[in-house]
């Protein structure tokens, strides 16, 4: 083999590649396959030859070996490599084609191999006296399975016998071998798509996606449930996180009528028992989102959301009881709230 296509070949690049390492694979394989194909070939061209008594056997001289045959296009001079613009999978333009020329002769290679086969087999095809069921479903059935009949058995028999069991060299269904075909075309794709080129996440990181999923998912639900709330459904709030976000709006906004500490001041005690709206956690809540003008307390529905209500309202209701530094009188009515 020339150097000229030994030293693209044998690069780190394509040793080291991953799309270097299947394509090459790929190589080796079909070159066995060809090398199985052409033993085949020769042998059963030579069972033709012996049966058709051909005088000149020896006019198989003249053809050239099959291993020829493979190196011919391997043999011829490669052009020298264009300068590498683009790449595949980090493979140089050069070294990826010249894999996937060499691919595709050995392909057609085997479809010849693969037809001349099938012509010589067809040749010396002879009938077999499988009697033919009436219905078509039958010959369906037949025909897909490649029954043989029993007189044929000793033209099967592999001569190995165990304890008056009897090893037959039959012929694999037709379906079975097509959908062990289908299989292995199935492997190299899947193989390509989640091992070498990544294109695909595996069996664990669809996991992991699908749990993240879930989790974003359930986030979005629960920000639009606790966003649905009214002063019929509030709950009151004790998560620390919770009570943080109402004491924040309550400390930057509400203080200025009731206090940094809800002892009250333009606007009422919210610490005492006394209310002049209800105690309870509706009512707050009530109170904060429509509010009462008349007498100087705005609605905030416009400025703040229901979560974020139900937090303000939570937040009032942990100030009961608490002891503020200048309480104002109470105001209202007494309530166990």
């Amino acid at each position: 083999m020339r150097p000229t296509l030994l030293l693209p070949l044998l690069s780190a690049d394509a040793l080291h590649n991953p799309l270097g390492v299947v394509l090459t694979c790929v190589i080796m394989a079909l070159g066995l396959i060809i090398v199985l194909l052409a033993y085949v070939l020769n042998g059963a061209a030579e069972v033709y030859r012996e049966n058709e008594k051909q005088k000149e056997k020896a006019a198989a001289g003249n053809v050239p070996p099959t291993a020829l045959l493979l190196l011919a296009p391997i043999l011829a001079d490669v052009a020298e490599p264009a300068p590498i613009v683009h790449s595949f999978s980090g493979l140089p333009p050069f070294i990826y084609y010249t894999l996937v020329l060499v691919i595709a002769f050995e392909i057609g290679v085997v479809l010849v191999l693969l037809f001349l086969l099938r012509n010589l087999l067809h040749v010396e095809k002879i009938k077999q006296a499988i009697p033919v069921p009436a219905h078509q479903w039958k010959q369906l059935w037949f025909k897909i399975n490649r029954f043989k009949p029993m007189q044929e058995e000793a033209t099967l028999d592999t001569g190995h016998d165990y304890d008056g069991i009897r090893e037959l060299d039959n012929r694999l269904p037709g379906w079975w071998l097509y959908g062990f075909y289908a299989c292995m075309v199935f492997a190299m794709a899947y193989l390509w798509r989640y091992h070498v080129s990544h294109n695909a996440p595996l069996s664990a990181e669809e996991y992991q996606i699908s749990v993240a999923d879930a989790a974003a998912a359930k986030a979005a639900y629960l920000a639009k449930a606790a966003n649905q709330v009214d002063e019929n459904t509030v709950k009151l709030l004790t998560d620390a996180s919770d009570l943080a976000a109402g004491k924040k709006v309550f400390t930057t906004t509400c203080f200025a009528c009731h206090g940094a500490d809800g002892g009250g001041g333009v606007g009422p005690n919210l610490t005492d028992n006394y209310w002049l709206h209800g105690g309870d956690l509706q009512s707050i809540f009530k109170t904060i989102k429509y509010g009462w003008p008349d007498k100087g307390m705005k609605s905030w529905k416009d400025d703040y959301s229901p979560q974020q209500i139900a937090q303000i309202a939570s937040y009032v209701k942990s100030l009961h009881g608490s002891k503020p530094a200048a309480p104002k009188e109470p105001q209202g009515t007494l309530t166990n709230e």
